[in-house]
């Protein structure tokens, strides 16, 4: 199995992870072409730079309103944000330390018109659909920030060309890498504030607040914002487990740089690839175990929703027969290693019992995708689970996307889901023979009438 592991030791953004893509070995003429391919008349510049006196790589998207900051300018390339504002807002302790917008006249973009851009450039399929996934998560966050249905979200920041040049070159130089499966660090968030529109808000932004959801979060050196809602969208396009760095034979490194010197804190992200043996390739997991047997299963139910909600992987209960003849209900938590005490104290807070137990144990998990499908009744994803080969060993339809569909189709949800795995196959099965598998299927059958 290849693994990528992001060390965001002092965060990320789009163009820092271009640049780890690129030290790490990705040919920087791949990343040159596919913003070529976008034609949204955006270039890319590569030079070697100097970030707390390690050697790295910065990428500049140059566009007719941006011209790439000097090594001895102060510009932070923490800027690019998922934000329909009119200013874009920037970290800050001081005002020395305030940082300059990129593009403060880029033009607002619909979630639509972004979403074609992708769709019409000469992509691979799969770069199309990791490209399309971040932008969706961007876009939903931003509904949900402003209450406001996802159609209407206009972007501004993020709608710029260079985030969409980011977003889409950290995609294909990601596919280029060959990774089967991506992990990262804990994150530096950074601290201090941001100024957007709406006045001053600390770091980290609500955007990207809402983008890491459960990914473990921490902020180290001078104040200034570390992760980009750009970046966490990339994180979560990557669908990155976090955890300390696995056993692994590591192939190949890269730094990328962020767009200026931090005293104390190199301005840098790391990108290490290598390679793990199928068996190796496990993160710790914890189980956490209570027996109860004097709560009702609405109360069970309610729990269990708050423990997921708290970053829990999983949350199941089994009946069993306890001392003195007793029926009682063992409720089970799987979770991250790191989130035992906060999911212990709400066991203890929530349910009656007085004890429990944890241990820690070793997780494999196959490497996942999300293809988009679609439907009679709109567009649905395929979570798909591929063997270290790359074989495919499990794809089902997400259960939200088709929920939301038969509730606003007025459909059964089976049905909604079957169409979905129907139409999934059939294009598996078209991509695995070059033909329509409709015409193969026809094929056949007329032959078959022949014979006497």
């Amino acid at each position: 199995m290849r693994i990528g592991y992001l060390e965001c030791f002092s965060g990320i953004s789009g163009d820092m992870l271009l640049g780890a893509l690129v030290d790490a070995g990705v040919p920087f003429t791949t990343l040159e072409e596919t913003a070529a391919a976008l034609n949204v008349g955006a270039r890319l510049e590569m030079r070697k730079v100097s970030r707390g006196g390690l050697a790295a790589t910065k990428v500049d998207v140059i566009t007719p309103d941006h011209v790439a900051s000097q090594p001895e300018h102060s510009h932070a390339d923490h800027t690019d944000h998922a934000h329909e504002h009119d200013h874009e807002h920037s970290a800050h302790s001081t005002p020395a330390e305030h940082q300059h917008s990129k593009h403060t006249h880029a033009p607002h973009r619909s979630l639509s018109a972004i979403l074609a851009i992708i769709g019409s450039a000469r992509l691979s399929d799969s770069v199309k659909q990791r490209s399309t996934r971040a932008f969706q998560l961007l876009g939903e966050v931003e509904a949900g920030i402003h209450s406001i249905p996802i159609e209407k979200v206009h972007f501004h920041e993020v709608g710029a060309v260079d985030t969409i040049v980011d977003i889409v070159g950290s995609a294909v130089g990601c596919e280029a890498l060959g990774v089967d499966r991506w992990l990262s660090s804990p994150l530096n968030v950074g601290s201090g504030t941001v100024e957007c529109q709406h006045g001053t808000l600390p770091v980290p932004a609500p955007a990207t607040l809402a983008l890491l959801s459960d990914a473990p979060v921490y902020a180290a050196g001078p104040p200034m914002e570390r992760v980009t809602p750009t970046g966490a969208a990339l994180l979560r396009m990557l669908n990155v487990s976090y955890g300390p760095l696995p056993a692994m034979r590591v192939k190949s490194a890269g730094y990328g740089a962020g767009g200026r010197e931090t005293p104390g804190q190199p301005n840098l992200l790391r990108l290490l690839v290598g390679e793990a043996d199928e068996d190796s390739a496990t993160e710790p997991i914890a189980v956490i175990e209570t027996v109860i047997d004097d709560s009702s299963p609405q109360l069970l139910a309610y729990v269990s929703e708050l423990l997921l909600q708290a970053g829990a992987w999983d949350v199941y209960q089994v009946s069993v027969q306890m001392k003195k003849g007793r029926t009682g209900v063992q409720l089970t938590v799987l979770c991250r290693p790191n989130l035992v005490p906060v999911l212990r104290d709400l066991i203890f807070r929530e349910t009656t019992t007085i004890g429990l137990h944890w241990r820690i144990e070793n997780k494999a998990a196959l490497a996942r995708e999300f293809v988009q499908v679609e439907t009679t009744w709109g567009q649905v994803c395929i979570k798909v689970a591929r063997w270290p080969s790359g074989k495919i060993a499990n794809a089902s339809p997400e259960y939200e996307d088709c929920r939301l569909l038969a509730t606003q189709h007025s459909v059964p949800l089976k049905q909604v889901m079957q169409q979905a795995m129907q139409h999934y196959q059939a294009t598996e099965a078209e991509d695995a023979t070059g033909n329509d598998p409709a015409a193969d299927a026809q094929g056949p059958a007329s032959s078959a009438k022949e014979k006497p």
